[in-house]
C-alpha cells in the first residue's frame, strides 16, 4: 500500500497558498507559447481553465462532447455561488465557509485545499462581475445574498434559479475570446475514449469524432480533466442524460487513482420520481429552502390535500430535530430525514415517496410577487413538469442522486498521481469531502480553472522533462488500435436487449444497496449482481447501425460498459469503509439519533483505489487526513 503524498506545502492554514504560489517555478512569458495543453470538458471548471490557460500564452486544444462548450452540465446549476464577502455583515469570513465546507463534509477533506477554496471564492465573484454575470442586488444596487444549507450565515450569490447559465456565459465569454484570438483550438464533438501514456507522463487522448464515427488522436504538453461527476451510475440522476464517467475511468485504468467513489450527493429537492418511463430527474434548488417549509402529515397516511390539514396536524420535521438549522440543515441530513419519514409511512402523493416543501407562510409575509421575483423561473419549472402550481399548493419533492465528491485523486496541485494529468473540477475528489454543501461545486469548479491551475501546471512544465511527440508516435496508434477493437466488438454482439435496459439493471442496484442507505449484506449483494449483468451486457446488447457514422446507441454503449466496471469499485468502496459520514451512511453505523457516525480512529484518510483488471481486486492507497485547524467532533445541526 502506497501512502499518497498530497504536496501541502508547509506554514500556516491562511498562509500555505500564497507560501506555495511564490515558491512554484514560473514560465517566462515567452516560453508559455512552446507549451500546448489539451482540456477535456467546457464546463465551468474546463472553460475557465481553457480560457486562463490561453490567455496567459500556452497553446489549449478544448473539447467538448455537446455541439456547444454552452451545452456543458455545469448550465443546470440553479441555486448559487458561496464566497465570503460578508456583504450581510452577519458574521462570515474565510476562515467561517472553510469551516462550514470541512464540517458539510464530515470531516473528510483536506484542510489545505478547502482553506484555498474557501480563500480564492471572493476573487471568482469580482471576476464574474467584471464579465457581466447578472447577479441578484439588493434594494441599494448592491449584490445580494440568500442562505444555503450547513451554514447561518448568508453567503451565496445568486442569478435567481440560473447561476449556473450566467456563471458559464461568463466563463465562455472569456473562452470565445481566445478562440477568436486563435488561442484555443474548439474541437465539438468529441467524447475522449483513452489517455495517452507516454514515457510515464499524460501526453495526448483518444478521442471519437461523434459526427462520423471516425477516431482521432490529439497529443500535448499536459492533459486536463473537467469531465464532471459520474452521477449517471444510478440511471436516474439530476445530470444531463450524457454525463458519465468514462472520460475519468479510461484515465483510471491507465493509472490515476480513484478516490473515494462511494461519497455521493444526495439532494433533498427534486422532483419525485413519476414511473419506470423516466430517464433522467429534475432538480428544484436548494435555494427554495429558504424561504420554503418542508413537512408531512403527522398523522399515516393521511391522504387529505394539504392545505385541508391544518397545522397542528402537520409535522415540520427538520424544524423539530434541527431548531438551530431548521430546514437549511445539509443535503445529506434532509436527505435522510425525508427517507426516514417516508419509510415510516408519513409520505404524501400516489407513492407515498415525497414530502411536501410549502411556500405558503411565504407567499403570506412577503407577498407573491417578491417570492416570483425570487424563484419565478423554479416555480414555472415545477408547475410545466406537474401541472401543479407551486403558489397554491405545496411543492412534492424527495432526495436523489445530485452530485459526486468522489473522483480522480489529485495532489494540491490538482494533479493526478499519473504526472501532466491534472482534474478539475467534479471530476476530482478534492474539496467536498463525504458531503458537499449547496453553492460550493460553482465555487470549487470556477477556483480551480480560474485561480488553481494557472499557477500549479507552470511549476510541472519548468521541472519537467517533455519531448515532442506527435499523433503518429507508436504507443498513440497502438491505443488508437485498442479504442477501434472495442467499439468493433460491441458492434459484433447482435445481442437483443438494448443498452438503456442493462443501464437500468444498475442503476436500480446502485440505488438500492449503494444510495441513500449501504449495509453491508446489501453491498455484498451488488458485488455478486454486477459482475453479471456485465456479462450479460457483453454477450446480449444490441447495438444498431455502423461504427463509421453518427451512432449515440455506440455512444451509449461505451459509457455503460464503464459504468458496469466503475460500479463495482464505488461498491467496494462503500463496504470498506465501516462508518458513517455525510452522504456515505452505512446502516450499522449510526448514533442512537440516527445520525452518521464517524470512526476517526480507522478511517480520517483518503481512500484512493489503484485499477488492476476488470473484476480483479484494486489496490487501496491511503493518504491520512490530518486537522490541526478544526477539531474533529461530532456533527451537529440542532
Amino acid at each position: 500500500m502506497t501512502v499518497l503524498d498530497s504536496k501541502v506545502p508547509g506554514g500556516s492554514l491562511e498562509g500555505k497558498w500564497d507560501k506555495h504560489k511564490f515558491d512554484l517555478k514560473l514560465v517566462n512569458p515567452a516560453n508559455k507559447r512552446k507549451y500546448s495543453i489539451i482540456v477535456v470538458g467546457t464546463g465551468l471548471a474546463g472553460a475557465s481553465a481553457a480560457a486562463s490557460l490561453a490567455e496567459l500564452g500556452y497553446d489549449v486544444l478544448n473539447f467538448c462532447f455537446q455541439d456547444s462548450p454552452r451545452r456543458a452540465h455545469s448550465i443546470a446549476a440553479q441555486g448559487g455561488i458561496n464566497a465570503a464577502k460578508n456583504y450581510p455583515n452577519d458574521g462570515d469570513s474565510v476562515f467561517r465557509l472553510f469551516y462550514d465546507t470541512i464540517k458539510g463534509g464530515d470531516f473528510r477533506a483536506r484542510e489545505a485545499n478547502v482553506y484555498r477554496l474557501a480563500q480564492v471564492a471572493n476573487n471568482i465573484i469580482d471576476q464574474c462581475v467584471a464579465q457581466g454575470v447578472p447577479f441578484a442586488r439588493d434594494y441599494g444596487g448592491l449584490l445580494d445574498n440568500r442562505s444555503f444549507g450547513g451554514a447561518q450565515v448568508s453567503r451565496t450569490f445568486y442569478a435567481r434559479g440560473q447561476t449556473g447559465q450566467q456563471l458559464l456565459l461568463g466563463a465562455y465569454s472569456a473562452l470565445s475570446r481566445q478562440i477568436g484570438e486563435g488561442a484555443v483550438k474548439m474541437f465539438t464533438r468529441r467524447e475522449m475514449l483513452d489517455l495517452a501514456i507516454v514515457d510515464g507522463k499524460a501526453r495526448g487522448i483518444i478521442c471519437r469524432n461523434l459526427v462520423n464515427g471516425e477516431i482521432e488522436s490529439y497529443t500535448a504538453d499536459a492533459v486536463v480533466l473537467a469531465t464532471g461527476g459520474y452521477g449517471n451510475v444510478f440511471y436516474l440522476s439530476t445530470n444531463a442524460m450524457n454525463s458519465n464517467v468514462t472520460a475519468a475511468w479510461r484515465a483510471h485504468k491507465r493509472g490515476a487513482y480513484f478516490a473515494n467513489p462511494c461519497f455521493t450527493q444526495i439532494h433533498p429537492t427534486c422532483i419525485p420520481v413519476s414511473g419506470d418511463h423516466q430517464s433522467k430527474l429534475t432538480l428544484m434548488s436548494e435555494s427554495l429552502r429558504n424561504d420554503g417549509r418542508v413537512w408531512v402529515p403527522a398523522k399515516k397516511g393521511d391522504s387529505r390535500q394539504p392545505q385541508e390539514i391544518p397545522e397542528n396536524e402537520r409535522d415540520y420535521y427538520l424544524e423539530r430535530k434541527y431548531p438551530s438549522f431548521g430546514n437549511l440543515v445539509p443535503r445529506d441530513v434532509a436527505s435522510r430525514n425525508a427517507k426516514i419519514v417516508c419509510d415510516e409511512g408519513y409520505g404524501v402523493g400516489t407513492t407515498g415517496q415525497a414530502v411536501y416543501l410549502d411556500f405558503a407562510d411565504a407567499i403570506k409575509r412577503m407577498g407573491k410577487d417578491v417570492v416570483a421575483a425570487k424563484y419565478g423561473n423554479l416555480f414555472d419549472m415545477y408547475h410545466h413538469i406537474t401541472d401543479e402550481n407551486p403558489y397554491e399548493v405545496p411543492m412534492k419533492i424527495y432526495p436523489a442522486i445530485h452530485y459526486t465528491m468522489g473522483g480522480l485523486w489529485v495532489d494540491y496541485n490538482l494533479m493526478s498521481n499519473v504526472p501532466g494529468l491534472f482534474v478539475l473540477g467534479e471530476a476530482n475528489f478534492s474539496d467536498h469531502g463525504a458531503n458537499r454543501l449547496g453553492a460550493s461545486a460553482l465555487m470549487q469548479g470556477l477556483a480551480d480553472g480560474y485561480f488553481v491551475l494557472p499557477y500549479t501546471i507552470g511549476g510541472y512544465f519548468v521541472g519537467t522533462e517533455l519531448e515532442k511527440i506527435t499523433p503518429a508516435h507508436s504507443a498513440i496508434k497502438n491505443l488508437e488500435k485498442e479504442v477501434e477493437q472495442k467499439t468493433t466488438k460491441l458492434l459484433s454482439i447482435r445481442g437483443n436487449k438494448t443498452v438503456d435496459y442493462f443501464h437500468k439493471q444498475l442503476g436500480k442496484i446502485m440505488w438500492d444497496k449503494c444510495g441513500m442507505a449501504r449495509n453491508e449484506a446489501g453491498l455484498k449483494e451488488a458485488l455478486e449482481q454486477i459482475p453479471k449483468i456485465r456479462e450479460e451486457f457483453w454477450q446480449d446488447v444490441k447495438i444498431p447501425g455502423s461504427n463509421g457514422e453518427f451512432n449515440q446507441e455506440v455512444e451509449k454503449a461505451g459509457r455503460v460498459a464503464d459504468f458496469l466496471e466503475f460500479a463495482e469499485v464505488m461498491i467496494k468502496d462503500a463496504l470498506h469503509r465501516e462508518e458513517s459520514c455525510g452522504g456515505h451512511f452505512r446502516e450499522e453505523h449510526q448514533t442512537e439519533e440516527g445520525e452518521a457516525k464517524r470512526n476517526d480512529e480507522d478511517f480520517a484518510y483518503v481512500a484512493a483505489w489503484e485499477f488492476k483488471g476488470v473484476g480483479t481486486e484494486p489496490v487501496l492507497h491511503k493518504e491520512p487526513l490530518t486537522f490541526e485547524n478544526v477539531k474533529l467532533t461530532q456533527r451537529s445541526y440542532k
